[in-house]
């Protein structure tokens, strides 16, 4: 098949093989070919090449257990700074050959081909060729590319085959794709919503896609009846090219190895989130009302609590006043903590406080003068250079690479 029925939008689908260690494979080639992990900074497994899985390894799985039980895996702290680059030199190609790319996380993409053969006088076949070689020629990485008439579709095709493939889908096509792809492989079904349609006779996309529309909307929300006229050729989700500059929440959170349940510690993690989510709000001119934070065991087991703030801020030191109180109500001694989060709600764009009684507004425009200053210092020499005494203790504990959150700061996926 030479292209996607021109009657039909063409939406592209890119996805970066193993990305991460892609990344670290381009900046060594003598990693090409090995089992590769990264994450060492976190303790744990962030991402892995294909030899690594290969042997068994997953992600998540604690870095002591890989260089105990495989010795001749390639462990690597993550270098963030790095894959930001190569993830926006990634999309610049993609712009070449299309109207705009919507990046959808650091190492995949959106972009609209439609009519393009023929102002580039190439099938989309070749175009999505051309785009795959520029990347492995400039960058050293390999894609995995779909071609098909709507977003999901797309997502669909580029997962077919991976590594470094190709896969078009056309209206025609579509339904022997879907006939193979589990339900709860569907981009945008999670596992409660396929359990749901498992129990309705819905094992397959194409099981999905085969259902009457009625069915849909009588058995789901709305947002699954979009889903399920992607299935069916209909592009209802376009390609949004503009950049997003506003949250509806921010959340900061780290894993760390090994768990610890030493209060310090962790309360050193939850100043450090709470720093750099409201420098964050601030950057985007966004201003929390609720802050939330949370602990999570080892096995996986959460405790968290939330509130509303004195006082609408995006200075840290009004969060930190009533986070410290959330803490302790969700610290146990003798419990053994592997991640630590916060979460600012809630988020309003110029925010105009008014005057309160206990003078907690008036406190937070101090605040809020101070953070200007710093923000701008920060701005000319760097992140870091002025930061709170609480969150020392988590900055020290840092020894290798870059926290994953530590470069998001202008970036959605990260």
């Amino acid at each position: 098949m030479s292209a996607v029925a021109t009657k039909n939008k063409v939406i592209l689908h890119i996805d970066g093989d193993a990305f991460f260690v892609g990344v670290e494979c381009a900046k060594n080639p003598k990693l090409k070919g090995l089992p590769v992990v990264t994450g060492e900074e976190r303790g744990i497994v962030s991402a892995l090449s294909y030899e690594a899985k290969a042997l068994g390894v997953v992600r998540g799985m604690p870095i002591f257990k890989i260089k105990k039980e495989f010795p001749n895996v390639v462990v690597l702290p993550g270098d963030y700074k790095s894959y930001v680059e190569y993830s926006s030199k990634m999309f610049e190609i993609v712009n070449r050959y299309a109207y705009g790319v919507e990046e959808y996380s650091i190492d995949e993409c959106f972009a609209d081909v439609t009519g393009l053969d023929r102002t580039l006088k190439k099938t989309y076949r070749e175009i999505a060729e051309k785009i795959k070689k520029e990347i492995a020629d400039e960058l050293g990485l390999s894609v995995s590319i779909g071609l098909a008439p709507t977003k999901v579709l797309a997502k669909v095709a580029s997962n077919w085959v991976k590594p470094n493939g190709l896969t078009i889908i056309d209206t025609s096509t579509a339904g022997d794709f879907l006939a193979k792809v589990p339900i709860g492989k569907v981009w945008g079904i999670g596992p409660r919503t396929a359990d749901v349609l498992i129990r309705r006779g819905a094992k397959t996309a194409l099981d999905f896609r085969e259902k009457d529309l009625l069915w849909v909307k009588k058995c789901l929300s709305k947002p699954y009846e979009a889903i399920w006229l992607e299935l069916n050729s209909v592009l209802v989700m376009g390609v949004n090219t503009e950049v997003k500059n506003a949250y509806s929440s921010i959340q900061k959170t780290r894993t760390f190895h090994p768990a610890t349940n030493d209060k310090a510690f962790l309360w050193s993690q939850i100043s450090k989130h709470i720093e750099d989510a409201c420098r964050k709000a601030r950057h985007y001119e966004l201003t929390p009302k609720k802050i939330s934070i949370f602990l999570k065991t080892n096995d996986f087991k959460i405790a968290s609590a939330s509130t509303t703030l004195p006082s609408p801020s995006n200075s840290p030191e009004i969060s930190l006043s009533v986070a410290r109180e959330l803490f302790k109500k969700i610290h146990t001694k003798g419990i053994l903590y592997r991640t630590a989060g916060v979460t600012l709600d809630a988020l309003t764009a110029d925010f105009a406080p008014q005057a309160d009684l206990f003078g907690d507004t008036a406190k937070g425009d101090k605040f809020d003068l101070i953070h200007k200053q710093i923000d701008f210092l920060e701005n000319k020499l760097g992140k870091r250079v002025v930061y709170l005494g609480s969150t020392k203790q988590a900055l020290d504990h840092k020894e290798l690479g870059t926290d994953a959150d530590e470069l998001d700061r202008d970036l959605l996926f990260l």
